[in-house]
């Protein structure tokens, strides 16, 4: 997977960047808020990315914070939002914003999103919620145990996109890695996570 791109901006608009790295030039999809950051073109820029593989072919999603970057691999690990989806729910609403809603329960505010209908935004919250209160009480606290609660859900998202890619049904791969994220907890790799599911396919 790639994790990010470190070279110079070579061109952007509101939907995507392309990153020269080298002479090599990466097409990036972004949301509204890495566009409305991102330098001139020409500079040195810094993108954290998703690299989303499927059968025809491979697509780069770019961001420039690192925390848009971990709510979008939230938001992905939700059965029904894909990735495109995904940088919709990102470019509708700041970081903040989402987090506040799914919080709060806010259906209508995730609702509002474009692509998103009632059933999945009440799915956005019901999956998410728990885990963002957990995230704000523990900030609240002064424990720093966010940016590991951000890693293991990005693994999980990485793990179950290398399932479907290997050929299993979204919903059963979802269903297979909750079984071993409750039977081993959440300190798994990301290729513990995948071998484990292939032995119990």
């Amino acid at each position: 997977m790639i994790a990010y791109l470190d070279g110079k901006l070579a061109y952007k608009d509101a939907t995507q960047a392309i990153m020269d790295l080298g002479g090599v030039g990466y097409e990036v999809r972004i949301s509204l808020a890495t566009f409305s950051k991102l330098p001139a073109e020409g500079s040195p820029a810094k993108i954290y990315t998703y690299q989303h593989i499927k059968e025809d072919g491979q697509t780069l999603y770019g961001f420039l914070d690192p925390s848009e970057k971990a709510l979008f691999m939230q938001l992905i690990s939700v059965s029904g939002i894909g990735p495109g989806t995904g940088i919709v729910m990102v470019s509708s609403l700041s970081v903040g914003e989402i987090r506040d809603a799914i919080v709060n329960e806010n259906v209508r505010a995730i609702q509002s999103i474009k692509g998103v209908g009632p059933k999945t935004a009440q799915r956005v919250i019901l999956e998410l919620k728990d885990k963002f209160r957990k995230d704000e009480l523990l900030a609240k606290a002064g424990v720093d145990t966010v940016p590991l609660a951000r890693q293991h859900n990005t693994q999980r998202a990485e793990a179950l996109q290398a399932l479907v890619t290997l050929g299993f049904a979204r919903a059963a791969a979802e269903k297979n890695l909750d079984l071993i994220a409750q039977k081993h907890g959440p300190g798994l790799t990301v290729e513990e996570m995948i071998k484990f599911a292939l032995k119990s396919h």
